[in-house]
């Protein structure tokens, strides 16, 4: 093991040139914040820095902690061990092996995500990036692709983005994994599944989603990981996971913002 002397601070070499780039960034930083003041995310409340929610926001955020269903991301209400599994993943196993969420799909982190996916309002993203690292971390550690959800071209020209590869190529850029943004097609456009049942959801998507033969080589023998804002019934996820493991994938795991539960509000 080899052990370092730190060097005391009187011989340390002054470097000129990095201490001018920490003074120019720390004037632009502050004025930065003179043209755009940090503020709550979900409140708009003044705070110290940017990127965050204010304490207040925060409290009201029903975040999903341990124990939870380590296939569904639901949470438990005891703990029973690792690999602990819901009744509800028992009685209809998921195509996709785990999914993990952020939150319940409710109050704060319902409006935020309201906001980001019909508000055109993305400043929350990279807060949102730290919070899917954090909630996603096992999933990650075994990850080599990430992938978003996609949406078919139309609705694409309609939306004009697709916010759950703003969400995968955020979550990309905090863990330094390959971000694939075409490696799951969506081969026709399906009407909405509010309101479905779950067998109509089923039916509603069954082939609308493919690997392409130039996407493959990302795809076989990998871990892929799934991005979505918000996991309702884990239709969609089951039908990116079949694509997926059509076209050779080893393991597909799927990481969101929210997860809608039973107390959960559906407005998607």
């Amino acid at each position: 093991m080899v052990f370092e002397v730190p060097i005391p601070a009187a011989q340390q070499r002054f470097r000129p040139g990095a201490a001018l780039l920490r003074v120019g960034r720390n004037i632009a930083t502050n004025l930065a914040d003179l043209i755009i003041p940090p503020v709550c995310l979900a409140c708009h409340e003044p705070l110290s820095q940017h990127d965050t929610v204010c304490a207040t926001c925060w409290t009201e955020i029903s975040f999903i902690r341990q124990p939870l269903c380590d296939r569904l991301g639901l949470p438990l209400p005891f703990d029973t061990g690792p690999g602990s599994i819901s009744a509800a993943a028992v009685a209809n196993p998921p195509i996709y092996d785990h999914a993990r969420a952020v939150a319940h799909y409710s109050g704060v982190m319902r409006e935020m995500i309201l906001a980001f996916k019909y508000g055109d309002t993305h400043n929350a993203r990279k807060l949102f990036g730290r919070w899917l690292t954090s909630a996603g971390q096992e999933l990650i550690d075994e990850c080599d692709v990430i992938a978003p959800v996609p949406m078919h071209p139309r609705r694409l020209l309609t939306r004009r983005f697709n916010q759950a590869a703003i969400l995968a190529r955020e979550l990309s850029r905090t863990t330094n994994l390959r971000y694939q943004p075409q490696l799951i097609k969506r081969t026709r456009q399906t009407t909405a599944q509010v309101g479905l049942s779950s067998a109509q959801r089923r039916r509603n998507l069954a082939g609308a989603f493919t690997v392409s033969s130039g996407q493959r080589r990302y795809v076989e023998g990998r871990n892929i990981l799934l991005v979505d804002d918000v996991i309702t019934t884990g239709t969609t996820l089951n039908a990116c996971a079949r694509a997926l493991r059509r076209a050779g994938a080893a393991r597909v795991d799927a990481i969101a913002l929210a997860i809608v539960t039973n107390d959960s509000t559906v407005t998607l």
